[in-house]
């Protein structure tokens, strides 16, 4: 059995099913699970979906399985609807839930102090104009997507736009970030890895944020039995022992033949591990 924790478009349930495999299928969207339930119909009972948070793991995980698959971030189909309110491109509902449940983006935005604000926006964007941008959303209170970007133009210096992604695009992975607390779900599901995995089994995780990257690559140092002490400390205090180990000396990224093909690969890091006592 193998666990796909983002099912999303349902594309990678659809290889592990082509190989062989039993896939446990997690995603917080209904409509993601009722297509990917109709696009895989033919595998039978070899697919079960379930509506849910991968965060959730340690409790949707009934026995130890064979692998772990999580392919973080928002899925092509939630990025491409415009009433989902995920893309600074197309004008739609200022919203970003990956399921349908919780405060909006513009909950987020109206509720959230200006300084907490920015502090979303600076360290789950890395965003260099944090302040002005929190500053003029607050102002604005947006409703739609297209609102939000304007008020993230007015914010951001025309010089200091960048050349090669959209000025709103680390705001916007900020919000999205916040709204569906990503992280948070991200270090839940890693630390259920040595409950949920079988002696063998493999987990891998698909990042597209330096932040996301950096939880996996700490928690997979941990689970390899790496020191995870402050440097200078004299005796090793944190237990480190090893029950898996890596199978990335380090991240795998795209090929440009990849990039080429799909641009949304550019940013994607894959780390994986193995469980082996």
């Amino acid at each position: 059995m193998i666990v796909d924790g983002t099912l999303g478009g349902g594309g990678h349930s659809e290889a592990l099913l082509a190989a062989g495999a039993d896939v446990l299928a997690v995603d917080r969207d209904p409509s993601a699970l009722a297509a990917a339930r109709a696009r895989v119909s033919g595998f039978g009972s070899r697919f079960r979906a379930v509506q849910g948070d991968f965060g959730d793991l340690a409790s949707l995980v009934d026995a130890p399985v064979d692998g772990v698959l999580l392919d973080l971030g928002v899925s092509s189909p939630q990025l491409d609807d415009p009433a989902r309110g995920f893309s600074f491109q197309a004008d739609g509902p200022f919203d970003m839930r990956m399921g349908d449940e919780g405060p909006t983006a513009a909950d987020l935005v109206e509720t959230t102090p200006v300084d907490a604000l920015e502090r979303v926006i600076r360290d789950y964007g890395e965003e260099r104009f944090a302040g002005r941008i929190a500053r003029a959303l607050k102002e604005a209170k947006p409703k739609t997507t297209l609102e939000a970007v304007e008020a993230v133009k007015r914010a951001v210096p025309r010089k200091a736009w960048p050349e090669k992604v959209h000025v709103a695009t680390r705001t916007f992975q900020a919000l999205r970030m916040a709204v569906n607390h990503e992280l948070d779900s991200l270090d839940r599901a890693l630390a259920a890895l040595p409950q949920v995995l079988k002696v063998g089994g493999v987990a891998a995780v698909l990042s597209f944020h330096s932040l996301e990257d950096r939880a996996v690559k700490r928690a997979f140092r941990g689970l390899e039995g790496r020191c995870t002490c402050p440097p200078g400390l004299p005796v090793c205090a944190c237990g480190a022992e090893a029950t898996f180990r890596s199978l990335t000396r380090k991240a795998v990224t795209a090929s440009e033949v990849e990039v080429a093909r799909n641009p949304r690969a550019r940013s994607a890091h894959l780390r994986a591990v193995e469980r082996v006592r």
